[in-house]
């Protein structure tokens, strides 16, 4: 059995590292990635005994080796379980605008031989769905990276998916601009062409327009009503009077032959503008018997 295993070697051990790094690469085959700060060799070497691995040991010179080289975005949280966080920053995108990402790891009593315990702590500009590829992407290479400290390998694949995601944010936003203007030209073309009418939604807006002026009239009868001035329509004292029915043939027969006409309100026939001309005109004499 083999197992994967990272070396660091601070730069001030220059001399040291490059000798024990040829070597090591003779022999191991191993891959060397430089920071400002130190230099992280990986390389696979026999696996060690469960009883002969100093998980404890791995764990503090990877984490005094993290310190160094975040040394402005690394924070601990704890020391019992060694809790911690690493806030990552994408580089800036063409429109200014930048990503960040804060890690929280937590090492478990087996690690590296086992995962440490993962989660985004904080992040800014990010979409949930941003959030939960970065949660999977760190799973994913926690599983491919047992058996060697990994949290410099997991850093650095999440700082290479922000730069990635600030390059999208262009992209996205350009399309939400596309799609905006896309909803406000068919919004225009509705307004100008307006809606064609068919008998189903005519009658459906003549249902609501005669509930709407119906309820137009209930409110103002109860507001005049309410008011004391309530101006009842000639239809409506019928209806509440049946007596209205027969007044006015109930005057006459009172009044018998007794009724008065005013002659003075009437104009003489002479003074009367009629057309003579007319073959229908035909006078009465006044007192004559026809009727």
């Amino acid at each position: 059995m083999a197992t994967k295993r990272h070396l660091l070697w601070p730069k001030e051990a220059e001399e040291d590292r490059r000798s024990d790094e040829h070597r090591i690469h003779r022999s191991f085959g191993a891959r060397a990635h430089r920071t400002r700060d130190y230099t992280v060799l990986s390389l696979t070497v026999p696996h060690e005994p469960a009883d002969m691995t100093d998980h404890a040991e791995e764990q503090r010179n990877e984490l005094e080796a993290i310190e160094s080289i975040y040394p402005d975005s690394f924070t601990v949280l704890s020391e019992n379980p060694t809790t911690f966080t690493i806030t990552v920053t994408s580089d800036i995108g063409e429109d200014g605008k930048t990503v960040e990402a804060t890690l929280k790891f937590t090492y478990t009593e087996k690690y590296p031989d086992e995962p440490p315990l993962l989660e985004i702590y904080s992040q800014e500009n990010l979409e949930d769905r941003d959030v939960e590829e970065l949660l999977l992407l760190l799973e994913q290479q926690a599983e491919a990276n047992l058996g060697m400290v990994m949290i410099f390998t997991l850093v650095t694949a999440v700082q290479e998916r922000l730069n990635e995601i600030v390059d999208l944010m262009k992209n996205r936003w350009e399309e939400e601009k596309r799609q905006k203007e896309k909803e406000a030209e068919e919004a225009e073309k509705v307004a100008f062409h307006g809606t064609v009418v068919t008998i189903e939604n005519f009658l459906a807006w003549k249902a609501r327009f005669e509930l709407e002026m119906a309820e137009l009239r209930r409110k103002k009868q109860k507001e005049e009503e309410q008011s004391g001035k309530a101006k009842v329509t000639g239809k409506q004292l019928f209806e509440r009077d049946h007596n209205l029915d027969t007044s006015d043939i109930q005057f006459l027969e009172d009044a018998g032959n007794n009724v008065e006409v005013d002659e003075s309100l009437f104009q003489e026939m002479e003074d009367l503008d009629l057309e003579e001309d007319d073959p229908s005109f035909a006078p009465l004499e006044i007192g004559s018997d026809e009727d």
